[in-house]
């Protein structure tokens, strides 16, 4: 491996970067007309320079009193935008496939999903329960959400969201107040995340306009049968991971309809015939392999070194209700430094050279990157509404603010080659319009955070007391 042993050069300049507040304008045109009124796109713009800007806090509230100062009418203007306004979500998202196409699209690009969640206080909030978060690793109350990106040889972003409703929130009538208080449609059913997920790639793929060729997903997706198979239903190759205990065969068993004892009905299910081998489990088979079937390979240049694994490939046959299924890879890779294994299933053709697998196995991680940036720089986990309409309008602005910076990179790369999402975000950040933000304008503010702080105070008081008086 060669040793990089000059950094690469930089030649942007000021004037480089002067024009990046026009081309902010010009990515807003293309989605403007998707807005039906003047109100509408105004408050899209500044939403989207909002999730752009340099804030840390990018909640509603917060955006607009550094835009647009304490005034109250347009911080319920702003509100009213994205959790009731009616604007098509689902339109703009299409919109926005046509334009990553444009930019990113490879006939062998990698569709990825990934679920991120979003912890919250209190059970107002749509979907919100005590459930595993994983952004903080544990039981917690939180809010789950499913996301589909792409990944090509050219970068990546986010396509499309859908938030996870717990199957309690859906069908249980205790929650239907809440479910009413938060807009949830009336015709929304409980959908698990594998069924979100195909929801969105279905749509994907109905629509036509993003080229791809595979489907990379974790195992909370790669577990689920189904999913895979209605992914290969469609000429999609899945490259799927599976859990440790997932049992395959070596080879496909023998069946058949087991034979009448002469006594009972007759058996008309056809089964695996009796003596055949067991199915086995992945981690026993990995550690069964002898040394001559593993192969080192390098993943990828990541930010620290060369990503470097062990892997090992065979064809095996999948299960499904217990009965063989179809004919697919099993892809092991074993880490080098920890000896950590990592398990898969795709179905890939049969002359899929292990090489495309390497390749596949760096493709998951820039979904991650997705929900590392959009959370740490765009604003992705600062909302505060509580509507299912809002979640899903704020999610929708997150993903087309990301490509904004995607396409910055790839634009500014001949001239910045290494240039990153965080840095692209800093240079436009760095055009924006500030506001003045003189010693009046503070006091303003600081005059207005004390009146919601007041009101709150209040509002949390009233419910103690009668609580306490509830109590005795």
């Amino acid at each position: 491996m060669d040793l990089i042993e000059t950094a690469p050069r930089l030649t942007l300049e000021p004037k480089d970067v002067d024009g990046l507040v026009d081309e902010l304008e010009e990515y807003h045109s293309i989605y403007s007309p998707l807005f039906q009124r003047r109100e509408q796109r105004e408050r899209a713009k500044e939403y989207l320079n909002g999730l752009l800007s340099r804030m840390e806090n990018k909640s509603i509230e917060a955006m607009v009193l550094e835009q647009e100062g304490p005034d109250l009418n347009a911080i319920r203007s702003m509100q009213h935008f994205i959790s009731e306004g009616v604007w098509d979500d689902a339109e703009i998202l299409r919109r926005h496939w046509q334009e990553v196409s444009k930019d990113l699209a490879e006939e062998d690009g990698v569709y990825t999903l990934d679920g991120s969640d979003f912890p919250k206080q209190g059970g107002d909030s749509v979907g919100v329960k005590r459930q595993h978060c994983g952004e903080l690793g544990k039981i917690a109350n939180c809010q789950g959400g499913v996301f589909l990106g792409y990944v090509s040889r050219k970068g990546y972003t986010l396509l499309d969201r859908r938030l996870y409703l717990p199957e309690e929130w859906v069908r249980d009538e205790t929650f239907a107040e809440r479910r009413e208080k938060c807009g949830v449609p009336k015709d929304v059913e409980f959908k698990t995340r594998p069924e979100l997920g195909w929801e969105m790639i279905q749509a994907l793929h109905r629509e036509g306009t993003l080229p791809g060729q595979w489907v990379a997903c974790d195992e909370g997706f790669g577990q689920n049968g189904d999913f895979l198979d209605k992914v290969a239903g469609i000429g999609l190759w899945y490259y799927a991971e599976v859990p440790h205990t997932t049992h395959v065969w070596l080879k496909r068993p023998a069946t058949a309809v087991p034979p009448w004892q002469g006594r009972g009905p007759k058996p008309t299910k056809v089964r695996v015939v009796k003596g055949q081998p067991s199915s086995q489990e992945v981690a026993a088979i990995a550690k069964s392999l002898p040394a001559g079937k593993w192969s080192r390979h390098l993943i990828k240049e990541g930010s620290k070194g060369p990503m470097v694994a062990d892997f090992a490939v065979l064809r095996v046959v999948a299960v499904r209700d217990r009965m063989p299924g179809p004919e697919v890879w099993l892809i092991l890779r074993r880490n080098v430094a920890n000896s950590e294994l990592k398990c898969y299933l795709s179905n890939a053709p049969k002359d899929t050279p292990l090489s495309q697998f390497v390749r596949l196995s760096g493709m998951r991680w820039p979904i991650e990157t997705c929900f590392e940036d959009g959370k740490q720089r765009l604003g992705m986990g600062d909302y505060q509404v509580r509507s299912w309409l809002g979640w899903h309008h704020h999610m929708t602005l997150c993903i087309l603010a990301h490509f904004f910076l995607v396409r910055l990179e790839l634009r500014l790369g001949d001239q910045a080659p290494a240039l990153t999402l965080p840095q692209a975000r800093l240079l436009l950040a760095s055009v924006l319009a500030q506001p003045e933000f003189d010693a009046q304008r503070a006091l303003d503010v600081i005059s207005y955070r004390q009146r919601r702080n007041h009101a709150a105070y209040v509002s949390h008081r009233k419910r103690r007391l009668a609580q306490l008086a509830e109590s005795e």
